[in-house]
């Protein structure tokens, strides 16, 4: 498994992620729910669609597509940052494989804003 690396290419640009190409014969396409805020860096969409079979490959594939996403759900090693949950068909991913957790055609993955409060 190719590790997701983010880079900052200038102040005013937002961070990217890559990570070695998958074939798009591999890659299921599974549709991806966005939360509000990250709606403007998808072109005002609620959720997209986007190949991959693990939740790093999904990630590496939506941020390819829309970069400004990436700085926003990624911290600089890669990882998921601490404040971003992700749903692979209502499973936290942080109690299945992380980033490596497979998904399989049809699933939904929602990506969703850590709440907290007292």
């Amino acid at each position: 498994m190719s590790e997701l690396t983010v880079t900052e290419s200038t102040f005013s640009e937002p961070a990217t992620v890559g990570t070695d190409s998958v074939p798009s014969a591999v890659q299921n396409i599974v549709t991806v729910r966005l939360p509000t805020v990250l709606r403007p860096q998808a072109g005002g969409q609620a959720s997209v669609e986007v190949g991959g079979s693990t939740v790093r490959e999904l990630l590496a594939n939506l941020v390819a597509a829309h970069p400004g996403i990436g700085v926003n759900i990624l911290d600089e090693g890669g990882e998921l940052r601490k404040f971003v949950n992700i749903y692979v068909d209502d499973e936290d991913v942080r109690f299945l494989d992380k980033l490596d957790t497979q998904v399989d055609p049809g699933v939904e993955v929602a990506i969703l804003p850590a709440v907290a409060g007292g």
